[in-house]
């Protein structure tokens, strides 16, 4: 009986003991992702590949000598894989979706309320042994209970954002693809508005939308200008979904105070950027569902979807359903 072959293309920070009944496991070892050559001679040898965001998995890979039957990441979005192609070639993709809305959602509150009160900036002022005395007008933040805040992309994680929000009294305006149903908003506690609108009037924005081409560099030039010069920026969901060069201005220039940001385009963030030089940016290196709770259940996710490829059986999280069709 055929032995299924199955290549992980990073350590995962769970047992691998129930793969490893049904398949010869391969594992990436080293920090930085594989070479995509090497993900091409792979998928000619293996069944089941288990990926991350940083794995390009494009129509040449998928269209290569391969011998996949499935094909399972680890994150919720995919954008890095030819969804159609794997479709056309019958290869299920999985996903794990709704296990780091929470882990997210705190990351985004704890890197907004880092920015509000200069939190990074006051951490290096100490280190360098500038604390001389307790000074009136010393690292001077923003409030954040009773401020405004606006939220692009009121999906599962804009959500929870929000309810966390309403512990500190904000007033919560909202924009999105789709307005969501009178009583969602009503629990939540949330305000529709037109983009523009979020813009003018918020004093913390923070970003909850995939990066698609409607929302590819949502964020550039004209969306600072629209912001409070006293506003801050939020973004855990795509580097893409804003101009870093329209940051970097927006930024040095005062069009905005500060931002907080856990994602960048590309990653990870060259060490020659600009963005680097900037005391009012906090830059995290994309860990908003990085704890340790959450990243062993999105493991065991990608694994039970790829076990369920290997088997022949429905993924339980699957992105193109269209292959059992």
């Amino acid at each position: 009986m055929h032995q299924a072959k199955v290549f992980i293309t990073r350590r995962l920070p769970t047992d691998l003991a129930q793969l490893q009944q049904v398949a010869t496991i391969e594992v990436w070892e080293e920090r930085q992702p594989p070479p995509y050559e090497v993900l091409r001679e792979k998928v000619k040898t293996v069944d089941g590949l288990l990926c991350l965001l940083t794995d390009r998995i494009d129509k040449q890979l998928i269209e290569a000598e391969t011998c996949l039957k499935v094909i399972s990441q680890i994150a919720v979005g995919y954008d890095n894989i030819d969804i159609p192609t794997a479709t056309a070639k019958k290869i299920p993709v999985g996903h794990t979706p709704g296990v780091l809305t929470d882990a997210t959602a705190d990351f985004a509150w704890a890197l907004l309320m880092a920015a509000a009160r200069r939190v990074v900036e006051a951490d290096r002022f100490t280190r360098a042994g500038l604390w001389r005395t307790w000074e009136p007008d010393l690292l001077l933040g923003a409030n954040i209970t009773g401020a405004t805040l606006g939220i692009v992309g009121l999906g599962r994680i804009g959500q929870a954002v929000a309810r966390r929000a309403k512990g500190f009294e904000m007033r919560l305006l909202y924009t999105s693809k789709h307005r969501c149903r009178v009583e969602v908003e009503q629990s939540l506690g949330v305000e529709f508005v037109s983009f523009e609108s979020l813009l003018q009037e918020s004093d913390f924005v923070t970003i909850h939308t995939p990066l698609s081409d409607d929302t590819y560099h949502l964020f550039s030039d004209r969306q600072f200008e629209l912001m409070k010069q006293s506003a801050i920026l939020i973004n855990t969901a795509r580097g893409g979904v804003v101009n870093q060069n329209a940051l970097y201005q927006a930024l040095l220039d005062g069009q905005i105070a500060g931002a907080a940001i856990d994602v960048t385009d590309p990653e990870p963030i060259p060490i020659d950027s600009p963005l680097l030089t900037l005391d009012n940016l906090i830059i995290a290196p994309h860990i908003g569902s990085g704890s340790r709770q959450t990243r062993e259940k999105m493991a065991n996710m990608a694994i039970a979807n790829l076990i369920a490829g290997l088997k022949g059986d429905r993924l339980p999280y699957c992105v193109n359903p269209k292959v059992y069709e």
